[in-house]
């Protein structure tokens, strides 16, 4: 071990040359080590050094002694364990032949047959190990569990249902952060349905790409509300409510913000482009007590909805490809500073487009039937407007 550390000494003190920068040996140097060391905690494990340390189990004690999660202890002992029994793997391991974490796959599989490891064919495994890559020498070690043992890759499968989870936490930005662990059908089917809605939206689209599946999420959970087809919830359709004042509602200056139900406040910016597409619902409060509550009115009235999809078909954005039921009614000229709540007054926008409208302070211009969209750069700053000529404010 001495000679081990001096000559790691003498390498780290090394002068640098990069002509000596070679990452595959180096790695191949590290598998090595990293077999030696699986063939170590098991020797300990079966002297029962643990013990005399006071530790339940060899994996934790590894754990603890070494700085190692639990997870990355327990890999090691099983490669230290299967290895006793697959010298031909052991040594590819140690030749550089294959890598440490190809080995600790084969190695996996043949812990998880149990019984019927004598199934496991250890040359044509290494063979596949030689061959594949380690995402793919997994997926074939899984097709290979489950010829040998369905049963067992079944009850495993529903071992790991069992750890699914999904949790929402507000954060004191009022973002919310999401934890969870989804089965491989979910997972699945989660990602194929946001990577679909997740593609760039043209070249004005410069959002990384966990930024667009971000909004893909809220997009998917606002068109599932949109539609009506969710189950009720106290007999009423899910839906976020949003309370403000009538100097928030016209943006007026010193107005407060909105307040978002299970959320933070928000900017009244962000409350006209929710109010573009809403019910409204008027409370009077009285010394904080609410003496009257109107009537809910529609913004959007649903034939006049109808009729937008009929014009418009889809999103107006110059190349967005998201269809009518895919978007919102956009006023051009707000209705809470006096516009119209007309068809002449509305464009369909999906919702990364409208919010490019209303935050991104992009502009819309309505020229007779056509719109025409500025960047914040050629915002129209003119309050006179020609015959037939509207844009947002």
């Amino acid at each position: 071990m001495s000679r081990l550390e001096d000559a790691v000494h003498d390498f780290q003190h090394r002068d640098p040359d990069s002509n000596d920068d070679d990452p595959k040996r180096m790695r191949a140097l590290m598998d090595a080590l990293e077999l030696e060391f699986s063939a170590m905690v098991r020797r300990v494990q079966q002297r029962g050094d643990h013990l005399v340390d006071g530790a339940n189990t060899a994996v934790s004690w590894i754990s603890r002694t070494c700085g190692m999660s639990v997870t990355s202890a327990a890999d090691r002992l099983c490669v230290g364990t299967q290895l006793e029994s697959l010298p031909k793997i052991a040594a590819a391991l140690s030749s550089g032949e294959i890598s440490y974490q190809s080995a600790s796959v084969l190695c996996h599989l043949r812990e998880q047959l149990g019984d019927k490891r004598d199934l496991f064919d250890e040359e044509e495994m290494l063979g596949y190990a030689r061959q594949f890559s380690v995402f793919h020498l997994r997926m074939l070690c899984r097709v290979a569990r489950h010829a040998a043992d369905p049963d067992g890759f079944f009850n495993e499968a529903e071992e790991n249902h069992l750890r699914r989870r999904f949790h929402i936490s507000l954060m004191s930005d009022g973002m919310h952060a999401i934890d969870g662990v989804l089965d491989p059908e979910v997972g699945a089917a989660l990602r194929t349905a946001l990577e679909s809605l997740a593609t760039r939206r043209g070249r004005e689209d410069d959002r990384k790409h966990s930024q667009r599946m971000a909004d893909a999420v809220g997009e998917l959970v606002h068109h599932a509300m949109d539609q009506g087809t969710l189950p009720k919830r106290h007999g009423v359709r899910p839906h976020i409510t949003v309370t403000t004042t009538l100097e928030g509602l016209k943006n007026e200056f010193g107005a407060p913000p909105a307040d978002l139900e299970l959320s933070l406040p928000i900017s009244t910016r962000t409350l006209q482009r929710i109010t573009c597409d809403s019910t409204i619902s008027r409370v009077l409060l009285a010394d904080s007590m609410v003496i009257d509550v109107g009537r809910a009115t529609r913004v959007t009235s649903a034939p006049r909805r109808r009729a937008l999809r009929v014009r418009d078909r889809s999103c107006r954005f110059p190349g967005c490809d998201r269809p009518a039921n895919w978007t919102n009614p956009h006023h051009i000229i707000t209705w809470t500073r006096g516009g119209p709540t007309n068809l002449a007054n509305e464009v369909l926008l999906c919702c990364y487009h409208h919010r490019l409208v209303h935050e991104g302070g992009w502009q819309v211009i309505k020229v007779g039937r056509e719109f025409r969209f500025l960047p914040p750069e050629r915002v129209v700053m003119r309050r006179a407007r020609g015959p037939g000529v509207r844009w947002a404010a």
